[in-house]
């Protein structure tokens, strides 16, 4: 049973990234465009405004990349940074636990969007895809160097 699970461990964590991609990039379009409920459950943050606007921003941007497996490691990366950010400048400060000051989400998407800097994209990403192409291409380049040439 444990060889099953551990052979389907990349596409579990390409769905995984998958979800928190979309769900992600879906709060930042709807903080951005007034779509899907708006910000806060109505309209859209003003743009420039900080720090929501660029928080949007970061959410949209950073979740279509993790969403589509590009550059997975480091979108995360900056995308959990800026929930922590998120839960310790917004929400911390009104209360202890994320459940008495409404960070739960934040935390939530911190900690998954960790989670993927140290895991990568898994199955199913366009990480995945570049890296068999780049790796496809040394090999092919090592074997061209090692042809013989003939005297």
């Amino acid at each position: 049973m444990s060889g099953r699970l551990d052979s389907a461990q990349p596409y579990a964590i390409g769905l995984f990234r998958i979800v928190v991609g979309l769900l992600f990039a879906c709060h930042g379009a709807a903080s951005l465009f007034g779509v899907l409920g708006g910000a806060m459950g109505g309209g859209s943050v003003p743009a420039g405004t900080w720090p929501g606007w660029y928080a949007a921003v970061i959410q949209l941007v950073g979740g279509t990349l993790v969403l589509l497996g590009l550059g997975t490691r480091a979108a995360a990366f900056v995308s959990s940074g800026s929930m922590a950010y998120a839960y310790f400048d917004v929400h911390q400060p009104s209360a202890l636990w994320p459940i008495q000051n409404g960070g739960e989400l934040s935390v939530l998407f911190c900690w998954s969007l960790l989670l993927l800097v140290f895991t990568g994209s898994g199955a199913l990403g366009i990480d995945r895809l570049l890296s068999r192409r780049t790796s496809q291409a040394a090999e092919d380049g090592a074997t061209a160097d090692q042809t013989p040439v003939a005297a």
